[in-house]
């Protein structure tokens, strides 16, 4: 006979072994805030003269999310459009000028179109994106709108394949693409229920070939045909006009971008032998250039092996050439890193990387650009003067911003020295624009003397965006502006850096976040206007930033919301708490605030605020900090640190009288959900808690997880002391278990959950686990979302608002 979940939260004693329980919507008040209007999406032309308004497609039904989906080499693929599923679409374009406001709608657009990939053209006279057709056998189709006549039109004879991302990229010449299509006469798609020709078998010869816990991985030669079948693409040329000229031949094709000048293609390609313990990005790689007028091939660059003897460490790269691009302030000059220390960052060396350029016509050696003592993290161009080269050390979280001269003789001044997780010290972003090729290139003032960076502004008062100018000889930095309180604004664009203007995104508390344009006098002009989604709620959520110490002195922070009408003579309050921990190396840095005062509460499905509705106090965002300084490691001691983090918030919010300590629950989802079964296993600080899509056995995760680089055999006692699947026995509180049915991210595999609820149900827990249908690791469908709210309301009633009548039940 089968239990029946659902008696379980009516009060009756049942040993559930089975699941009866159709959808359930929470209350009301929960239900209308998940279905607030959604707040269109942006995109601005990099000349800075019109937004691109974009409406969002609302929550999928149960239905939508159920289609047919493979899942292959760490993909997800939707195979009627050849296209990433699980895509949120836009449903609606129209164009905004920023000079006056005035909107203009986008004419010759299908009714409801599936909108993605939106990209300008150079010269911001076109829009670039795709559509994805919902009916027949379905297709991605490329679409361009001219900007002039604010008309739309399909680009015909070409459909798309977005497999491995964005499957366009412009020309220099605003008038041609560069696109990956499906490769016409392709036939029927493999069989996906073929009868085995034999056993899988996997072999390793005294190789070491760790790798991180992945999922979607191929698992035979069924899943290495579908992946062929739906990966592989037929680079073409595609004029405005229509005419197609195909490039080389047909290949999974990850990325083909053009060289600024628009004469060459830069093509990287996976190909076989594949793996099947490492997704696509670690498959076989062959780069090359081609010629985009004839289509023939230039240059072979490198063709590298399967990657599945890097180092497990975080800052570990494969041997050989990687990270290939086009210089983009130059004509056609390629450039690309190489370990110096065979990617092994535990490896004795003093230079890390270097980084090689080769320009056109590529027929000579390539040129030592830059040598690194630590691991190369990326390039801004600027222009013959300037360019910025980063780095960056895991160990001890260190980060190095280098100044560099193209076009003399290169050699690295350091600009910036800090550690990644000193946010208060943070420098900022240095300001990208787009140049007439469509290239991101850092902005300077006429002479090249001067960039701009703007930054999120971390400090004791919380972040105060800014911008900054700097000047790359002396150093010197003059602020521009800083947001200023009771406002949050982001600055986003420098629309004219001789006059300060700015395009801004400003919210309050109880204002929406709205954009505008800012000036050096301070005017602002509103760009937008969108409502407040919560006017029928009472407009917004009234948030207090607490601030505290734990035990050991490190300052913490944590956000309080509390009821509407609440008042102080209604005393303490059931309470829900929400955390995600983080690694730091230093107590100091661990101790910064992050977050604003002045933000304006967006309340998301996973969000914990949804219970102020109900009565409950919310301290969301708790501060976790799991600190290892010098030779210490943070995860040495973290059971300690996070029961001392959670009872410090507790504490504190028991002074301000607002919590009631014997009444408090915890939540978290993913690595919060593995802090949350810790903390039940060891304290006894909460009456119940609610697990999302945890990982609770680490031995499932050998080869490192989250902020751990250490492996399993590397450090036992850390990853058995931190499982709380080994401390099944001792949790006391109950416990709510979620997980989504297809949960794609690293490590928290669905087995995570039902093993530790068998693990929990075996000693006698209090528990209950909820498989949610065809959900990922982030939930999307709304039938889910309703119910797993609905889930979470009842047993937050049922174990923590009224505990002695669960007790008595």
């Amino acid at each position: 006979m089968k239990h029946i979940l659902l008696a379980g939260l009516l009060g009756l004693s049942v040993v559930a072994q089975a699941q009866d329980v159709t959808y359930r919507t929470p209350p009301k008040a929960i239900a209308d805030l998940v279905d607030a209007p959604l707040t269109p999406r942006v995109s601005l032309s990099s000349d800075g003269k019109w937004l691109a308004l974009l409406a969002v497609q609302a929550m999928p039904t149960i239905a939508e999310l159920s289609q047919p989906e493979l899942r292959l080499a760490g993909m997800r693929i939707n195979p009627r459009l050849n296209a990433p599923s699980r895509t949120s679409y836009a449903t609606g374009l129209m164009l905004r000028r920023l000079e006056d406001g005035k909107d203009m709608a986008v004419l010759n657009l299908p009714a409801q179109p599936l909108i993605s990939d939106v990209v300008w053209s150079p010269d911001n006279s076109k829009l670039a994106l795709t559509i994805a057709t919902a009916t027949g056998e379905g297709r991605t189709e490329l679409w361009v709108v001219d900007v002039n006549t604010f008309s739309a039109r399909r680009i015909a004879g070409v459909s798309l394949n977005s497999v491995f991302g964005t499957p366009f990229e412009w020309l220099s010449d605003n008038q041609t693409l560069i696109v990956r299509a499906l490769v016409a006469g392709r036939g029927a798609a493999p069989s996906s229920t073929a009868t085995p020709t034999g056993p899988v078998v996997q072999e390793n010869v005294g190789r070491k070939a760790g790798a991180r816990t992945y999922q979607d991985l191929l698992r035979n030669q069924t899943d290495e045909r579908l992946f062929d079948y739906y990966a592989t693409s037929q680079m073409v040329k595609v004029t405005l006009e229509g005419k197609l000229q195909p490039i080389s031949q047909p290949g999974l094709i990850q990325s083909a971008v053009p060289s600024p000048n628009g004469r060459y293609l830069l093509v990287k390609t996976r190909h076989r032998p594949f793996s099947y313990t490492l997704p696509s990005s670690s498959f076989p790689l062959k780069v090359e250039v081609y010629d985009v007028a004839t289509g023939d091939p230039v240059k072979l660059l490198a063709d590298l092996p399967l990657a599945d003897e890097v180092p497990t460490a975080f800052d570990a790269v494969p041997t050989g050439q990687r990270s290939h691009g086009w210089r983009a302030d130059a004509p056609a000059t390629l450039y690309w890193a190489e370990a110096q220390d065979g990617g092994d960052p535990k490896a004795t060396a003093a230079i890390r990387d270097k980084v090689f350029t080769l320009a056109a016509p590529f027929n000579s050696a390539p040129e030592e650009f830059a040598s690194l003592p630590l691991r190369y993290d990326g390039i801004s161009w600027g222009n013959n003067s300037v360019a910025l080269v980063y780095g960056s050390r895991w160990a001890d979280r260190k980060e190095i911003t280098w100044r560099v001269t193209p076009g003399a003789l290169p050699s690295l001044t350091v600009l910036f020295e800090r550690s990644s997780q000193d946010k208060y010290n943070n420098p900022g972003t240095a300001y990208m624009h787009r140049n007439a090729q469509g290239k991101q290139v850092l902005l300077t003032d006429a002479q090249g003397k001067t960039l701009y960076f703007l930054g999120q502004g971390a400090s004791p008062q919380g972040d105060q965006p800014f911008v900054d100018e700097l000047d790359v000889a002396t150093k010197k930095t003059t602020r521009w502006w800083r947001s200023e309180a009771p406002y949050y604004e982001v600055p986003l664009a420098i629309l004219d850096e001789d006059k300060h203007r700015l395009l801004t995104r400003r919210e309050s508390v109880d204002q929406a976040p709205n954009y505008y344009v800012r000036d050096r006098s301070g005017k602002l002009t509103a760009v937008t206007k969108f409502p407040n989604p919560y006017a029928a709620f009472g407009g917004s959520f009234k948030k207090q930033v607490l601030h505290y110490k734990r035990a050991d002195g490190v300052e913490l922070t944590a956000n309080l919301y509390l009821p509407p009408n609440y008042k102080p003579t209604d005393g303490p309050l059931p309470t829900l708490m929400e955390a995600y921990p983080v690694e730091f190396k230093d107590k100091a840095n661990a101790g910064q605030v992050s977050g604003s005062p002045y933000t304006f509460t967006r309340v998301g499905y996973g969000s914990p605020i949804f219970w102020v509705t109900q009565g409950y106090a919310v301290l969301q965002g708790a501060s976790i900090p799991i600190v290892g300084e010098g030779d210490k490691q943070p995860n040495d001691t973290y059971t300690e640190q996070l029961v001392s983090s959670a009872k410090a918030a507790i504490d504190e919010g028991k002074r301000l009288g607002v919590v009631d300590p014997a009444r408090v629950a915890v939540m978290g989802h993913s690595y919060g959900a593995f802090m949350t079964a810790n903390l039940l296993a060891h304290s006894n600080l909460f009456k119940a808690g609610i697990a999302r899509s945890g990982a609770y056995n680490r031995t499932l995760t050998p080869f490192g997880f989250q902020g751990e680089e250490r492996t399993y055999w590397q450090a036992p006692e850390v990853y058995n002391a931190m499982s709380p699947f080994n401390y099944a026995d001792k949790i006391k509180s109950p416990i709510l278990l979620i997980h989504g049915e297809l949960d794609n991210n690293s490590g928290t595999f669905p087995i995570q959950s039902e093993r530790f609820y068998n693990a929990l149900k075996g000693n006698g827990a209090t528990a209950r686990y909820v498989v949610l249908p065809a959900e990922s690791h982030g939930y999307a469908a709304r039938e889910n979302i309703m119910h797993m709210l609905w889930e979470m309301n009842a047993w937050l009633d049922k174990y923590v608002k009224a505990p002695q009548t669960a007790a008595a039940n």
